[in-house]
């Protein structure tokens, strides 16, 4: 007698067909040949073998069972769809059938690609279904419109020599400006023995002055910045740069006699709150610089310094206020002190009113702080007195320092900086020396890969014609 067994489901065909589901009562309606013929798991239960009309033979063969993939799923879908298990019946009107049996028979006779992506059948009336799929709009479905280029060789390689053509010009140009750029930088440190500002060193010399004499090569034309420079100051430290009152600043009446705790501990001193509070205002470069042109006569000529205008406008007319009240400020400041390293109170900082407080111009600029540990701030203005005139002439010059700020104690260096600046702003040479770097990697790449595709697309041409 041949016995057929049921192929084993390949995920590249169907499942088999389950034949139709005889109800357990009229067994001999099948002619033995069909009883061969039928899988063992749809006529008799696995729990209830010795029913079985098989032969002993086919009961001890192992059932055959869905791959482990399809159970899985199968699996998941039924927690899904939980609510549903217990409205399947049994065969023809009868008692619910088997849990296996009308599984694998649902599951044969009514497969669909789609209820595996959705996560099973619906759920008969009444039933609450679970399923997991998504909405039908553009977006869950990705039915968004998408543009993806297509890099080939007719692509790519134009985009490479563009890039190196405009910015390799573009960079040289930027770099001769910066380069034009006259620049002199000073250092009045006074580590050095040598250095005329070294007896500055010791705090018994108070206060002490010293004169660095220097000389320009070439004359300054257009409107000369002077900045004043550190090294190894890091303002960007956390702490530090809390250490305000944004408030009190802003003139804020109350936050002037009631410092924020952020200011710590440069709130407070001498029971008496600081105006302005805190480590930043604490720190203040006051150091004063004063520039004289030395003629052909021994006398020395004095350089104006304008001492307006250098701060950013918002800074000065909205970030910082004085305290409202009348005409005199230091009644405005009464009840405060000045911070711990300041040589005279914030009131007394010009003796111009328009520059003088919380608005005074140097104060601002010093609270504007630095993102590096070494930086410059700008100091003061020389403007352009006439067109025929170059504003500092080539010559020799004399620079006067009150040595008021020491930065020995932290490793720290000091500098005095005279530059012009350009429609790019001041000398900076990094600027043009990146656009050069990058347009010369791109054009080395685009003649490289120029070189790849020629040689590479010949050869494969020719491979062709030769199969």
């Amino acid at each position: 007698m041949i016995r057929v067994r049921p192929p084993f489901p390949s995920p590249f065909y169907p499942p088999p067909l389950s034949p139709p589901l005889v109800p357990p009562s009229s067994p001999s309606s099948l002619s033995p040949s069909l009883w061969r013929l039928q899988p063992n798991y749809a006529s008799c239960p696995r729990p209830l073998a010795e029913e079985c009309p098989a032969s002993s033979a086919l009961q001890r063969r192992r059932p055959w069972r869905w791959p482990w993939w399809r159970r899985r799923r199968r699996r998941r879908q039924r927690r899904s769809s939980g609510s549903c298990q217990g409205q399947l019946a049994g065969p023809l009107g009868g008692p619910p059938a088997s849990r296996g049996a009308v599984l694998r028979g649902s599951m044969a006779m009514n497969y669909n690609a789609k209820d595996e992506v959705d996560g099973g059948p619906p759920c008969a009336p009444g039933g609450t279904a679970k399923t997991r799929r998504p909405d039908n709009t553009a977006f869950k479905q990705q039915r968004l419109p998408a543009w993806q280029p297509i890099l080939t060789a007719g692509t790519v390689l134009p985009i490479f020599f563009i890039i190196g053509l405009i910015f390799i010009p573009i960079g040289i140009g930027i770099f001769v400006t910066s380069n034009n750029i006259r620049e002199v930088e000073i250092d009045y440190t006074g580590t050095e023995p040598s250095s005329p500002c070294n007896k500055c060193l010791s705090p018994d010399v108070t206060p002490c002055i010293c004169t660095i004499n220097f000389t320009l090569e070439k004359s300054f034309e257009g409107n000369v910045f002077m900045y004043y420079g550190l090294s190894n100051f890091y303002q960007n430290h956390r702490r530090y740069v809390k250490s305000r009152d944004d408030s009190q600043l802003n003139g804020d009446s109350s936050a002037l006699l009631n410092p924020s705790k952020e200011c710590e501990p440069y709130r407070r001193n001498e029971d008496k709150p600081i105006a302005p509070c805190g480590a930043i205002a604490n720190s203040m470069f006051n150091d004063t610089l004063e520039l004289f042109l030395i003629g052909n006569d021994s006398y020395p000529v004095p350089i104006a310094l304008k001492k307006k205008g250098i701060a950013w406008w918002t800074d000065k007319n909205v970030k910082f206020r004085n305290p409202p009240g009348g005409d005199n400020l230091e009644e405005r400041f009464k009840g405060t002190t000045k911070p711990v390293n300041w040589l005279k109170p914030v009131y007394m900082l010009d003796s111009d009113p328009d520059n003088n407080g919380f608005i005074n111009e140097d104060f601002i600029v010093w609270m504007r702080t630095a993102a590096l540990p070494t930086f410059r701030k700008l100091y003061r203005l020389i403007e352009r007195k006439s067109d025929l005139h170059p504003t500092l002439p080539a010559g020799r010059y004399s620079l006067n320092i009150t040595y008021n700020y020491p930065v020995h104690y932290f490793d720290g260096r000091k500098r005095m900086i005279l530059s012009t600046i350009s429609w790019m702003g001041g000398k900076n040479p990094f600027l043009g020396i990146a656009y050069i770097a990058v347009g010369s990697i791109s054009f080395l790449l685009g003649v490289v890969l120029l070189v790849i595709n020629h040689k590479y697309r010949n050869s494969s041409n020719t491979a062709d014609i030769t199969i």
